[in-house]
């Protein structure tokens, strides 16, 4: 790494102390965390627009797929600065797990076995890195990558395609419909029922984000088309996150396609835009690197919503960057950097995006010893051919899960590392309490043994039990694959003490000069029973210049699934996103299962109460009052939920 000596000695005291914090003196880390808000030097001025162009599909499943992938081309994304060359020094890393564990479910060093698994999009003469997403609904698995989609069953039945990307903007018009540039995200707003899938412009000399929303549960059906327009910046590495507010949009901006000048973070109007508004309100900031390039990094993650409990009301929305003492940045410490975006939809100009909180972490290094070129780091049986780690890219790996479980707020991410000299692993964190006084309240680097494991993603189910899964490869006998390892709630702080599991054996190797590899996976969580962990990435079945291959799979810990309550109660408030209570709505409840329905009202306070609800059962949950219009939500009623809020529009 390049930081001078004393920068070098300064880590390694960091190290020492977080180490310390590491093995139980978690509480102190309270202390270390340093709030930023206040010394920020000039506030940043938010942008106020909407969309600049609107349609609504026709349904998809009536569409012809475009499927041209030996024409595709992807954009020229992840620009920016590489890592070096062959740097071989190692800072310590002090939150390393180097055993495996031995899981409770399976026997000695097992976890529980994937409950589904099947073969997802494969290369077919587009496009590299795969970039490879996905996410769950009722009934759909939808996954992407460069530049293609499909929806499939959830037992891998396809239902749809493979399609290139701009299949869903046919009739669109534009750069939206005509190129099928790349970075794709899909989501599953469980809170709206519906489906976002996204991809970016890449020709300009105008950018756009390209954003369709279904109008229902069936991904299947028809999309609401938005294009936003991203100005003279491309917007590189686009990632996305369903909050309560909005749907929340982080980038790496290229001026004139060309200069990583900063980041930029977007909130669109979700409950417009579930409404179909043509002109959905679009606030943005664009915070540039100036001359602490470290607090931004190479790109931040805005937050995700898990499961069905949303933020206390008002909450900001949350991105989250790291930063590493050795990094090419000039960072001053290892660390989290914590933004808060205030969106106001009725005073749009009083919008707030800055960095709250710099959070020590336990020292790592993104640094790897890549060689002969900057992306060549991760080494492959039979070649001589390396694969990119992307670790020195200074940002944490989609996605950014967030989880309200009532007694507490947690966020959970990961990011690659050099766990021990030239071996890959993966950094994790748990951060509780973002609203008030933000900490790290676990974390760990996994790296067992000599394999590689890198490009992660990293979930919490309902119960506070955490999956993540990444790639493995070494240079004799494992070849590019699949595994996943994890922890319960109550397994000691800071491991992932669950044993591994294999969710494919790869069998061959990447063989192309161009290394990338990923650049993303992800971890998701089943709505229908907010236990399921769904994951998607590559790996390689054959080796091939860049033939790689995608697997869908799925894991359950039984110990989520154990019904914790015969009957609960669903209770909450109807009123307008300025707060204003909606009194003599009529509230309904309809089961998915059994059909049943059960109905309220709201009081003069916008106030409604289920009680003795059948628990562990999915219902929707939608109200009805005149000159409103009050869009629905899906709720898995598992246990207890006392903010099962509904927004209303005025009409």
């Amino acid at each position: 790494m390049c930081g001078p000596s004393r920068a070098r000695n300064m880590k390694l005291i960091v190290s020492r102390i977080a180490n310390q914090a590491f093995f139980g003196v978690f509480l102190v880390a309270i202390f270390f965390a340093t709030s930023v808000g206040a010394q920020s030097k000039k506030e940043l001025t938010p942008t106020v627009g909407t969309a600049v162009k609107f349609d609504v599909s026709k349904p998809l499943r009536s569409m012809k797929p475009l499927d041209t992938p030996r024409t595709e081309r992807k954009g020229k994304d992840d620009r920016g600065e590489l890592g070096p060359v062959n740097d071989n020094r190692h800072e310590p890393d002090q939150a390393l797990q180097r055993f495996a564990g031995e899981g409770l479910f399976s026997g000695p060093s097992a976890i529980p076995p994937t409950n589904v698994s099947f073969d997802g999009l494969i290369q077919s003469g587009g496009a590299t890195p795969p970039d490879t997403v996905g996410d769950v609904g009722p009934s759909h698995y939808v996954q992407m990558v460069n530049s293609r989609f499909q929806v499939f069953s959830k037992t891998g039945t396809s239902m749809f395609g493979p399609a290139s990307t701009n299949t869903l903007f046919s009739g669109f018009g534009g750069p939206c419909q005509t190129e099928n540039a790349g970075d794709p995200i899909v989501l599953y707003d469980q809170l709206a029922d519906r489906w976002l899938l996204t991809q970016f412009t890449a020709s300009g000399p105008t950018y756009f984000n390209c954003v369709a929303l279904s109008q229902t549960s069936d991904p299947t059906g028809s999309y609401y088309r938005w294009a936003f327009s991203n100005g003279t910046n491309f917007p590189d590495y686009p990632k996305y996150g369903v909050w309560s507010d909005g749907y929340y949009i982080s980038t790496r901006d290229f001026a004139n396609g060309t200069s990583y000048t900063g980041v930029g973070a977007y909130a669109l109007n979700r409950d417009q835009m579930i409404l179909g508004n043509p002109t959905p309100q679009v606030i943005s900031f664009f915070v540039p690197r100036g001359s602490e390039p470290f607090k931004v990094g190479d790109g931040l993650l805005p937050a995700d919503i898990d499961g069905n409990t949303m933020p206390p009301a008002g909450s900001s929305q949350y991105f989250l960057g790291t930063q590493d003492l050795g990094g090419p940045y000039g960072a001053a410490s290892d660390a989290l950097n914590l933004f808060k975006f205030s969106v106001n939809w009725t005073t749009p100009a009083s919008s707030t995006f800055s960095l709250t909180n710099t959070i020590p972490t336990a020292a790592f290094d993104t640094i790897f010893p890549c060689t002969p070129s900057s992306r060549a780091c991760i080494p492959q049986p039979g070649t001589a051919t390396k694969v990119d780690i992307l670790s020195y890219r200074q940002r944490p790996l989609h996605r950014l899960a967030y989880r309200n479980l009532g007694t507490h707020e947690s966020l959970v991410t990961n990011q690659s590392v050099e766990a021990t000299a030239g071996i890959a692993g993966i950094r994790w964190w748990e951060i509780r309490s973002p609203s008030t006084t933000p900490v790290i309240h676990q974390e760990g680097t996994y790296s067992p043994d000599s394999v590689h494991r890198w490009m992660g993603s990293v979930a919490m189910d309902r119960k506070g039990n955490m999956l993540l899964g990444y790639s493995v490869s070494d240079a004799t006998s494992v070849f590019p694959g699949v595994r996943f390892t994890g922890r319960l709630a109550a397994d000691p702080l800071g491991t992932m003490p669950q044993g591994e599991g294999i969710m494919v054996a790869g069998a061959g190797s990447q063989t192309s000069t161009g290394n990338r590899w990923g650049d993303y996976s992800s971890m998701n969580i089943d709505s229908v029973d907010d236990c399921t962990f769904w994951y998607t990435t590559e790996y390689y079945q054959t080796t091939s210049t860049v033939g790689y291959r995608t697997k869908i799979s799925s894991v359950t810990f039984p110990n989520c699934l154990a019904p914790s309550v015969q009957f609960v109660r669903i209770s909450g408030r109807v009123a307008t996103a300025e707060g204003v209570a909606v009194g003599g709505a009529d509230v309904k409840l309809a089961a998915t299962g059994t059909g049943g329905l059960i109905l309220s009202r709201t009081n003069a306070f916008g106030y409604f109460l289920f009680d003795n609800v059948p628990g562990n059962e999915t219902y929707t949950l939608g109200a009805v009052r005149k000159r409103f219009s009050i869009a629905p939500r899906v709720i898995f009623a598992n246990d207890n939920i006392d903010n099962a809020d509904l927004v209303a529009t005025p009409e």
